[in-house]
């Protein structure tokens, strides 16, 4: 779950992220494997995927062990969250390019695929309505694209999330701390509900889209790119 670009300007939150990202995201590895599972039904075996919010490189580094023919553009705004990007993909640095900034800062494709993990929910509508057509333009027509992020699931989207904060806290229960953090975190991140989510899939030029993972507050969706783009 990825916070503000500026959180990535701090070395401890840096050197934490892959070890804290495993404990929060519940079955990240087997996540991971579901997205390759998802973009390997539509692609090609020498696919050219984008990665959009590649910082830490964990799902590349995940889609390139399994799929030794593929190659891989990674987009993220933060530096030093590409830094450590590259040290994690250290063994496939061959096929994978990584370049700091937004997904408008990357090449037009066209892609066999995308994906755009724990990174939607720091967007706002508007902006991540623009940012889905961006990917869309850039994926050729039936290319998959897989996205997971928080959701303001359900009748109590906070109790969801304070249950998601309570998983990753390996340390012991203790739900008042979770709870307050849960608020923060409803406060500060632009959460939309699914139904709302699969709208904007749908706005910015894709199709059937799909619910494939649900884990407490974290909801991920295939979707596939429409025969032209909007």
């Amino acid at each position: 779950m990825l916070p503000s670009h500026d959180h990535y300007a701090s070395a401890s939150a840096i050197s934490d992220y892959l070890q804290s990202t495993l404990r929060k995201v519940p079955g990240l590895t087997d996540l991971h494997r579901m997205a390759m599972l998802l973009i390997a039904e539509h692609a090609p075996e020498s696919a050219h995927i984008l990665v959009v919010g590649a910082g830490g490189g964990m799902e590349t580094r995940a889609l390139a062990d399994s799929q030794p023919g593929w190659r891989f553009t990674g987009v993220d705004p933060a530096r030093p969250m590409l830094d450590l990007a590259k040290k994690t993909l250290a063994p496939f640095l061959d096929r994978v390019q990584l370049i700091e900034g937004f997904v408008d800062n990357a090449p037009q494709g066209p892609f066999d695929g995308a994906t755009c993990l724990l990174t939607l929910h720091h967007i706002d509508q508007s902006e991540r309505l623009r940012t889905l057509r961006k990917i869309r333009r850039r994926l050729r027509p039936g290319a998959a694209l897989v996205i997971v992020e928080h959701s303001a699931f359900g009748r109590n989207p906070e109790r969801w999330m304070t249950r998601s904060i309570a998983f990753g806290d390996r340390a012991g229960i203790d739900w008042q701390k979770a709870a307050a953090t849960a608020r923060l975190m409803m406060e500060r991140l632009p959460l939309t509900t699914p139904a709302v989510e699969e709208g904007l899939l749908e706005e910015a030029g894709f199709e059937s889209v799909e619910l494939f993972y649900a884990a407490f507050s974290f909801r991920g969706w295939l979707a596939i790119a429409s025969k032209s783009p909007p």
